[in-house]
């Protein structure tokens, strides 16, 4: 196989640290000396971070939940699919915003947005109020990574571009997750004895204080601040096309792309499989003994860890691939559906066993694998999506939180269906077997490996992108 040249840097694609876009609302913008790529990657980073560490509070904050109003495994679930669907509808509009002004003043808003619902998990005084908190934070982050997708296209070079999104998408997201019972269940609640509501009052004021730092900081691309010496800062320019491109994505053109609805459809599969370890790992823990807080975050967060760490391996894995071999379809493929095989397979054979801590490191291999994917998707978006990478990005990722909102539902049944009630102590208590949804979870995983067989991210959704 030959090597890559750079010729793969294609018209339309930084090559170095330029953007081949610029957003409308900033033509014109006076130039000044800004802000260089690294510190653009830690805003990213930190973005990605602060999402799953609020989103993950979850496993801590369904227990409480669950203790206080007696609900149903059906009713939690609910409340899990409560933030998927709106988080699902979100991503387009979301994506469409970033493509056309750039993701700055758009991820502010939603950060402090997010930051303040957090805490209202706590205050909501029945089910109809929690179904109503939960849906708007998931609205309020929907945007976050299909803008996410934009800045990495704009800031980075195409070489190295699903490195920085494996870094940014699954070690700092998934670290996020992972950190989320240990910065919540260990530290605020165990260490410091903070009760749950002052918790999230706690992570909430932290994200206040993120989105002005990311006000001050950020700029949506190199050439809003170029330095002041012209002359090192060159850059080059987005080759013309024929005729003046669409300024938004032409929907029946993208659907008309079959590798672009498989992909679709295997992110169904794939993020619906992943609400497992977002909505129910705590609660599978402690049906298998676990009643200390400490030890409970720590065994949390272990598949969180091993995903963010798979996710690093993916990234690299792709750019390592597409630098030695020219076949960017199979490349993609490859690590995509080897991944998400074996991490199936590992997830299944992790819940058979019964002691929590074998459970939780099986889990964390299983998800080591599985998150090999992810840096795959953001880079088939980008391959795909061109211009239109955020709004892509943002159609994918809504079919995959469409998954994560049908998923749990299944599993509320599915649940329900392996409890019994059982008298311990003068007190009937509701015991759960977990066990079958993380089964039917890795099933889905290897279902969505299979797509990987078909889908052909060389093809551009259209011509111009």
């Amino acid at each position: 196989m030959s090597s890559v040249t750079p010729a793969d840097d294609r018209p339309g694609e930084p090559t170095e640290f330029a953007s081949a876009y610029r957003p409308v609302a900033d033509v014109g913008r006076k130039q000044t000396r800004g802000p260089q790529p690294p510190l653009i990657f830690a805003l990213a980073a930190a973005t990605s971070f602060l999402l799953y560490l609020h989103r993950y509070t979850w496993n801590l904050i369904r227990p409480e939940i669950e203790k206080e109003y007696q609900l149903s495994n059906t009713q939690l679930e609910a409340l899990g699919s409560a933030f998927f669907f709106p988080y699902a509808l979100g991503q387009i509009p979301g994506g469409i915003l970033a493509d056309l002004f750039g993701p700055h003043l758009f991820l502010v808003a939603i950060i402090v947005i997010w930051s303040l619902l957090l805490p209202l998990h706590g205050l909501a005084g029945s089910f109809a109020s929690l179904l109503a908190v939960r849906g708007s934070f998931g609205f309020a982050q929907a945007g976050c990574y299909p803008a996410l997708s934009q800045v990495t296209r704009a800031w980075f070079p195409l070489r190295k571009r699903t490195q920085i999104q494996g870094w940014i998408a699954s070690a700092f997201g998934r670290g996020g997750g992972a950190m989320a019972s240990i910065v919540m269940g260990s530290f605020l609640m165990g260490y410091l004895g903070l009760g749950w509501l002052a918790s999230l009052w706690t992570l909430s004021i932290v994200g206040v204080v993120f989105a002005a730092l990311f006000l001050l900081l950020f700029r949506n691309t190199p050439e809003d601040e170029k330095p002041e010496d012209e002359s090192l800062a060159e850059q080059p320019k987005e080759q013309p096309t024929t005729g003046q491109p669409p300024r938004v994505l032409p929907f029946r053109v993208a659907m008309k792309n079959r590798s672009f609805l498989i992909l679709v459809a295997q992110q169904f599969l794939n993020a619906g499989s992943d609400v497992v370890f977002v909505l129910i790992l705590g609660s599978y823990l402690k049906s298998l003994g676990v009643d200390s807080g400490g030890q409970l975050g720590v065994l949390i967060s272990l598949p969180l860890w091993g995903g963010a760490v798979g996710g690093i391996f993916g990234g690299y894995a792709n750019d390592w691939a597409l630098q030695r071999f020219s076949n960017r379809r199979w490349c993609r493929a490859a690590v995509a559906g080897t991944g998400l095989g074996i991490g199936g397979l590992l997830v299944i054979a992790s819940v058979g066993y019964t002691d929590p801590t074998t459970v939780a490191i099986g889990l964390m291999i299983a998800r080591f694998f599985t998150d090999w994917n992810q840096p795959t998707v953001w880079g088939a978006c980008t391959d795909m999506g061109g211009r239109y990478s955020a709004t892509v990005f943002g159609i994918n990722n809504m079919s995959g939180n469409f998954g994560a909102f049908l998923t749990p539902l299944a599993i509320g049944m599915l649940l329900d269906w392996f409890s019994t009630l059982v008298m311990v102590n003068g007190e009937q208590i509701r015991q759960t077997n977990y066990a079958p949804a993380f089964v039917l979870c890795g099933v889905m995983m290897l279902a969505a490996a299979s797509a990987w067989l078909v889908i052909d991210c060389t093809k551009r959704i259209t011509p111009d992108a």
